[in-house]
């Protein structure tokens, strides 16, 4: 299973992935599912993914492939973020079709992405491409997209997220997800990747890398637990006063 978030703020953008792929509970490994794309100085492109390991490296290593030989259409010839989700898209319809006739049953060759980033002087944003080849962007009222093991880590990016959240702060918040994502859902680990981007710098230079024992992440699940615990004893009790009988069933 995997956890990816992108989140897209007024000042650039913050991404977050684990690194654990489970194809059983005897086959866990670690598997990087943030990559940055090698595109031309005016454009940054980073892709997350989750599904079918083959089916992603698969496709990656085209477009990868059509950036070197310079085809027709590729991350560097397209001008428009929703064109290069648009082109991912196809690329991995066409690579799960291919896979999905090779007649092995029980086979799900599918894969889910997230592309981010940011071309010329368009705003930067993210889009989140469907097995299916559509996609669908952030919005004001959700500026964020989650892929993989997406219900954990949801509400707590519901609560906090706007469009001025500041980056550093969504990334704390991106972080406390990951972290009650990987609290109920073992097939979800370490090590969480996080990238901040600073919107118009067309530069990765903010990325971190956090293992299982990083001090920092013990540090924000300890804190974040004492509060959370702290906030739920002040609650107001039920009041007892309220109580009735249930009423029994009448046939």
């Amino acid at each position: 299973m995997t956890y990816c978030i992108v989140v897209s703020v007024e000042e650039g953008l913050v991404l977050t992935a684990d690194s654990r792929t489970n194809a059983g509970i005897d086959n866990v490994s670690i598997h990087r599912k943030m990559h940055a794309l090698p595109t031309n100085p005016d454009r940054t492109i980073i892709l997350l993914s989750a599904g079918n390991l083959a089916t992603t490296q698969s496709v990656i290593d085209r477009l990868d492939r059509d950036i070197k030989e310079n085809a027709e259409i590729n991350l560097n010839t397209v001008k428009f973020l929703s064109e290069a989700a648009e082109y991912l898209g196809e690329v991995s319809l066409n690579k799960q079709c291919r896979h999905a006739n090779a007649g092995q049953n029980g086979f799900y060759p599918a894969a889910t992405f997230i592309l981010a980033g940011q071309i010329g002087t368009h705003a930067h944003g993210a889009y989140l491409i469907y097995p299916e080849g559509n996609y669908i962007t952030t919005s004001t009222h959700t500026p964020y997209l989650q892929i993989g093991e997406i219900k954990y880590g949801k509400p707590v990016l519901d609560r906090f997220l706007k469009v001025d959240t500041g980056l550093h702060e969504a990334g704390r918040c991106c972080l406390i997800s990951m972290d009650s994502t990987m609290r109920s859902n073992a097939s979800v680990g370490p090590p969480v990747d996080l990238l901040i981007y600073q919107k118009d710098s067309f530069l990765l230079n903010e990325y971190y890398s956090f293992q299982e024992d990083d001090e920092y992440l013990i540090q924000l699940r300890r804190l974040w637990h004492e509060k959370l615990k702290a906030g739920f004893l002040s609650l107001p009790s039920i009041n007892q006063n309220d109580k009735r009988s249930l009423p029994l069933h009448k046939r």
